[in-house]
């Protein structure tokens, strides 16, 4: 049995869920999580991109029960590989805002786009309580 999570502080979902809940297991499976505000649009900048898709991850989160240290595993997508490189402490700072020092599983992955063309960012996330 599973519950679809869609809050409603983000963008409205189109093919798909923002998380979904597995009860049982208490398993969350956090959907791709760009940087977009409740209306759709984007920052320009790669690090407040990231902020924003980390308080969305953090958004769907909380709205399914599962505090910060549940998160296990994240998968970080970005078309500007080495813009991050050159943002790690800004990036830390952004991630540590919503997570602290609770560090899960991460990969980091440069690919050439994201399906939403102004997307610099795109994190994929599960937790586990």
């Amino acid at each position: 049995m599973i519950r679809l999570v869609n809050p409603d502080e983000l963008s409205p979902p189109r093919g798909f869920s923002h998380a979904v809940d597995s009860a049982g297991e208490r398993t969350l499976w956090v959907a791709g999580q760009i940087g977009d505000r409740p209306d759709g649009t984007l920052d320009e900048g790669l690090v407040d991109q990231f902020r924003r898709a980390l308080a969305n991850v953090a958004t769907c989160m909380d709205e399914a029960g599962f505090p910060p240290d549940s998160l296990v595993r994240m998968m970080i997508y970005t078309t500007d590989l080495a813009g991050y490189r050159s943002n790690l402490g800004a990036l830390g700072e952004a991630y540590r805002e919503h997570f602290g020092r609770h560090f899960p599983a991460v990969a980091l992955l440069g690919v050439s786009e994201l399906f939403d063309p102004a997307a610099k960012v795109e994190l994929v996330c599960t937790a586990v309580l």
